[in-house]
């Protein structure tokens, strides 16, 4: 059974990630309306992973004997700027995720709820890919400047991210 403090936490975590997969949703559009296929591609294609991470939450929260609530949230922004701009708000945003993941963490042990804890470290897991990954692409389009052949053959090779991550088993 859940404590108050704890399923108050989940649900915070779960409008996190729900927040997250309309981010990386807008961030697609964006990207598609320009004629960037594979960037687009891997951005529904996160927005996605993002959506399972939540329904993840919500799962466990309903079977923990909690109720998780679905929430308004805020749209996100329609435009990024230039796609060094996005991916640098991508990482950004991935820190800000795994911050939220470490406060929920810290409150489980507070709280001694060890099975939630528990479940919890696949989170810890998957934000340091999460980052690593986006930090990773940032890193080729700092290094592709403003080479339209080099955002070119990124936007080809971005597709071949897809996948590379595992993806939340949903029970």
């Amino acid at each position: 059974m859940l404590s108050k403090t704890i399923e108050e936490a989940l649900n915070k975590q779960v409008r996190v990630e729900a927040s997250s997969s309309q981010v990386y949703l807008a961030m697609a559009s964006w990207a598609e309306t320009l004629g960037f296929e594979g960037v687009a591609t891997f951005m529904y294609a996160h927005s996605d992973e993002e959506r399972e991470h939540m329904l993840k939450l919500i799962k466990f929260i309903n079977e923990r004997g909690g109720h998780a609530k679905v929430s308004q949230l805020d749209a996100p922004p329609a435009e990024f700027g230039s796609f060094k701009e996005m991916f640098e708000s991508l990482f950004q945003h991935e820190v800000k995720v795994s911050k939220s993941i470490n406060d929920l963490v810290d409150i489980t042990l507070q709280e001694k709820d060890y099975a939630t804890h528990n479940f919890l470290q696949w989170y810890v897991s998957e934000q340091i890919e999460e980052e690593a990954l986006a930090r990773n692409i940032l890193d080729k389009i700092k290094l592709i400047g403003d080479d339209k052949g080099g955002l070119y053959l990124f936007d080809n090779d971005v597709k071949s991210l897809i996948g590379a991550q595992s993806g939340p088993e949903l029970n």
